[in-house]
Parts: structure tokens; sequence; C-alpha cells
């Protein structure tokens, strides 16, 4: 996994704010909102067959800047994994016709990675599913990230 940099501090950051009651309330409210999102995704992609590493795995490739094939180490960054561990993933992928690898044209020497018409039809179907669970708790999220500005 890539190393994370620590943040750069804005000025604003260096004066330490005593967070209020409605600061934990607000933090708790987002956190358990991401978690039944979650809870949500990973149940939605049993059901569909795929383990949710995997559902992760296809939306990142789909779901990348540009829309084209992604390479191995793109993904890794992508699902926050080592290297080695995205390569058994997409080993995975690859062995359930998930997956292809291709040589970069540019590169020969690059592997990138594209979903199959299978995966394209699992991925649809779970991502009009997802956006209809965003669409009931974007309310929700609104109301919390308000609290924040105020």
């Amino acid at each position: 996994m890539a190393a994370l940099k620590a943040p750069s501090k804005s000025p604003r950051q260096d004066q330490k704010r005593v967070p209020s009651q409605g600061d934990y309330e607000t933090l708790s409210q987002f956190r358990y909102l991401i978690r039944r999102f979650l809870e949500f995704s990973q149940d939605a992609a049993k059901a569909a067959g795929l383990t949710p590493r995997q559902h992760q795995a296809l939306l990142a490739i789909r779901g990348y800047p540009g829309g084209g094939p992604v390479a191995v180490g793109d993904l890794a960054e992508r699902l926050r994994l080592r290297h080695h561990t995205t390569v058994e993933l997409v080993d995975r992928l690859s062995e359930a016709g998930l997956v292809e690898r291709v040589l970069d044209p540019a590169d020969q020497r690059r592997v990138l990675l594209k979903l199959t018409g299978l995966a394209a039809d699992h991925l649809a179907e779970l991502s009009a599913v997802h956006l209809d669970e965003l669409s009931r708790i974007e309310p929700l999220l609104k109301q919390v990230l308000s609290r924040r500005s105020e």
C-alpha cells in the first residue's frame, strides 16, 4: 500500500478545536450512516454472487477516471490494498470470468484490466440498487453534513 502522507495543516488547523457534544453526535451519525451503507453494499454483493471486495474492484475498474482499462497498481491504490493482494484478487476475478488482462498498447510491459460483459451486467444491477439506496439516505447525509457547517 502506498505510504500515507500526513495531511498538510491549514492555518485553521493549527488552532485546536475542542469538539462540542453536537460535533460528537454529528461524527457518530455520519459513521453510522456510512456503516449502514457499507452493510447494505456487502449484502447486495453477496446476493449477486460476488464478494464485497470483488464488487469494490469491479466498481473501481468501471468507475476509474477516463473509463478505460486500469493498471493493477491503480486498482490497488483505489482499493487501498497492497499490490500483491490486488494481484490475487485480479486472479480470482479473471478465473470467474469477470476481468480480462490486456497489454497496454503504449507499454507492452504493463498489464491493464477491463471488465467482461458478465462483470458489466453484475455491476449494472448492483449499481442500480446502490443508487436507489443512496437516494434513500441522501436526506440523512445532507442533514448530518449541514450540521457541520453550523
